[in-house]
């Protein structure tokens, strides 16, 4: 097993892919930054920890990273056992849907949480907030990006 913090995102209106890119830009070289639709099992394999980044829609995981887990789901099980990983949930309003959601999936493969989820409310409420593009503030990036060098570090130095 790798040492290397996979950050696999999905971001429909750019505030996923923000936040997943200033983990991974904190993170350094001991990450590696993947789409979740571009996402393979033996990038899953080759990880040792992962930080998964997605909106949440309609209170559950945006479709991308459902899809993540439903092709991977079963190809690995019982293959990843007690790597660590972390969320960061971009919202409009809760994000505690997806994050259960991804939580539940993840307790089948053994997967052993390691930090606190993050999410990253943005309040959007109408329809077109919710379509448009996001900005994301400058302390939510700050803090994707202390979680994803906190995994980085972790997994390099072995604590996780």
């Amino acid at each position: 097993m790798a040492a290397d913090l996979l950050i696999v995102w999905h971001s429909r209106t750019g505030a996923a892919r923000a936040l997943a890119h200033a983990a991974h830009a904190a993170a350094g070289q001991g990450a590696r930054l993947i789409a979740a639709a571009d996402a393979t099992i033996d990038d899953l394999l080759g990880a040792g920890g992962y930080l998964f980044v997605c909106p949440e829609n309609l209170g559950a995981l945006s479709g991308a990273m459902k899809d993540l887990f439903d092709r991977s789901y079963y190809p690995l099980l019982g293959r990843v056992e007690g790597r660590p990983y972390a969320t960061v949930i971009a919202a409009g309003s809760a994000g505690q849907g997806a994050e259960t959601q991804l939580d539940r999936i993840v307790t089948g493969w053994r997967l052993k949480r390691v930090a606190e989820g993050v999410i990253v409310n943005l309040g959007a409420q109408t329809p077109e907030a919710i379509m448009a593009e996001k900005t994301v503030p400058a302390a939510a990036l700050a803090q994707a990006g202390e979680l994803g060098a906190a995994l980085a570090e972790g997994l390099a130095h072995g604590i996780f």
